[in-house]
């Protein structure tokens, strides 16, 4: 039997957990707020699969756009194995209680997004996401060999030799944010699951706990991180002056709605009310998208054309947003299907199906993470070797699947194909159990910190930098400023860290400024224009932009 830390409470690590519980092996997972509060409750759209692995075209059109999306980044061999493992898994989801949507005829109803050529995506209606959260849930809820541990944020990784990442990890180190204590959560093996960074920026669909924690733990531990420049931002999310942003699934748009702009909702209105005169056929929305001129695909492009065409778009016409049109489609049937985004609709006093929907891109997913090999095993950042004991799975990981621009509905997949593969891996080849001594945490001459102005200013600062300089489209001077901000903010932050007892919001700045760090490091340090990294000082395949 082993003992395994888990940080994070999303698909990859309840799928991991209960895996290896299920095997005998004690797992505590660790999370900073409740077990649902992870981006996996968030997640509308779906998980993307071929069920029928007989089905060998339907198999190599996955691939293909999968690859397509990744434009050039991808890790083909990593595509291939993670697209024909997608039924078993799906099956193993379901023997969980993961309900997925089905039709009248009992067959999974599966939904098209942007950037897929099928449909091929399973979904729990517009909330797929807090299905399978609900269900992992309950599984780990009841099961005597998982101990779960909210409001349980995670500070560092112990190292088995100080300062050597190549012995590997022996633990956790965590706030008790009842207790306000720093406890010690010794462990065999430690997996990463704790998500991604969209609160780096001011609009992001992440939760309030998307704050890098695990990907910084990593890195000062002496993990390879990579790929880190690539952020994806969604591009429709629901602008609102009164609250956070909500997103609009991209499966809105693959059952017919239109991204347009003042002037071609006002074209299109046009039209369809001379039509309507002479009697004839209403036209088509989307030959009056803006999208068009970025992409033949359209509103349907993947999410990194998308997401750029409106950004531009909103500089051009100096508007707050842009709009998805779907007042051309059947509106009962859109509030059967998105009854999740019709609600949230319904208080912005909008109807699906009826008003043109606001929205702007708002950031969405981290593409690039930990870099790790094909069992989920993370590495050494100086030598490339496996770091023992350390593994990372879901968003924090980077795995090669997405390369540079996830393709809609791949992160889940991804998420609960690795999960299972770590928990195997744990399984067939139990670690070595840690004979050493775990370190105390120092706290030794530290006060609770006494004003809490500063790291709200730094705060900030550094998502008002993140936010004006490092978004959708970026240029080598932004990038430098940003840097030259991160590295003083960097700078008063250690400050004070060093002399301050933890507390959640000193760990989260900490963390987020050295993630904000690396990734304006990793975006000066693209030579080329790639899927999700818009520099406009640089060229893509040799043609100047």
């Amino acid at each position: 039997m082993v003992h395994v830390v888990i940080v994070g409470s999303g698909i990859a690590g309840l799928f991991a957990a209960s895996m290896l519980a299920d095997a005998g092996h004690e797992v505590t997972v660790a999370t900073k707020q409740r077990t649902k509060d992870s981006s996996t409750n968030w997640a509308q759209g779906g998980i993307a699969a071929i069920l029928d692995k007989t089905n060998t075209e339907a198999m190599e059109a996955h691939v293909q756009d999968t690859l397509r999306s990744g434009d050039g980044q991808c890790d083909e061999a990593v595509v291939r194995s993670i697209i024909s493992e997608a039924s078993e898994r799906i099956q193993d989801l379901i023997a969980l209680g993961v309900r997925f949507e089905k039709d009248s005829d009992g067959d999974f109803s599966l939904v098209k997004e942007g950037g897929h050529s099928s449909k091929r995506i399973l979904h729990a209606k517009d909330a797929t996401g807090r299905e399978i959260e609900r269900a992992l849930s309950s599984y780990a809820e009841r099961h005597e060999r998982i101990h779960l541990r909210p409001n349980t944020l995670a500070i560092d990784l112990i190292q088995r030799h100080h300062r050597q990442p190549e012995h590997g990890v022996a633990g956790v180190w965590c706030l008790d944010q009842l207790t306000k204590e720093v406890v010690t959560l010794e462990a065999d093996a430690v997996v990463l699951a704790t998500g991604g960074v969209g609160q780096l920026w001011r609009q992001t669909t992440n939760p309030s706990v998307a704050t890098g924690d695990g990907l910084a733990m990593a890195y000062r531990a002496g993990a390879c991180v990579d790929n880190l420049a690539f952020i994806q931002f969604h591009p429709t999310a629901l602008w609102s002056s009164r609250e956070r942003p909500f997103l609009i699934s991209e499966a809105v748009r693959g059952e017919g709605g239109v991204l347009m702009d003042n002037v071609g909702l006002t074209a299109w209105k046009e039209a369809t009310k001379e039509a309507e005169i002479k009697g004839e056929a209403k036209p088509s929305p989307e030959p009056y998208s803006f999208t068009l001129k970025h992409s033949p695909e359209g509103s349907m492009a993947t999410r990194d054309i998308v997401a750029r065409a409106i950004d531009q778009q909103m500089k051009t016409t100096g508007t707050g947003h842009v709009y998805l049109v779907t007042s051309h489609l059947d509106k009962e049937g859109l509030a059967r299907k998105f009854p999740t985004i019709a609600g949230r609709l319904a208080k912005e006093r909008l109807e699906l199906g009826v008003d043109p929907i606001p929205v702007v891109p708002a950031a969405h997913y981290m593409v690039g993470g930990i870099r790790v090999d094909a069992i989920g095993r993370a590495h050494v950042r100086q030598t490339g070797a496996v770091m023992p004991h350390l593994f990372a799975i879901g968003e924090v990981a980077c795995t090669g699947m997405h390369g540079a621009n996830r393709l809609a509905s791949n992160s889940l997949l991804e998420a609960v194909v690795y999960a299972h593969r770590v928990a195997k891996h744990l399984i067939d080849q139990p670690p070595e159990a840690y004979e050493g001594q775990h370190p105390p945490w120092r706290a030794d001459g530290l006060n609770a910190l006494k004003e809490h102005a500063p790291i709200v200013h730094d705060r900030a600062s550094l998502v008002s930098t993140m936010s004006q300089e490092v978004g959708i489209v970026r240029s080598n001077q932004r990038l430098r400023r940003a840097e030259r901000r991160l590295a003083l903010l960097n700078k008063e932050i250690e400050l004070i860290w060093k002399g301050s007892l933890p507390s959640r919001a000193i760990v989260e700045l900490r963390n987020l400024a050295l993630i904000g760090h690396l990734v304006v490091t990793d975006a000066l340090d693209q030579h080329q224009n790639r899927g999700l990294h818009f520099n406009v000082d640089l060229v893509k395949d040799g043609t100047p932009e």
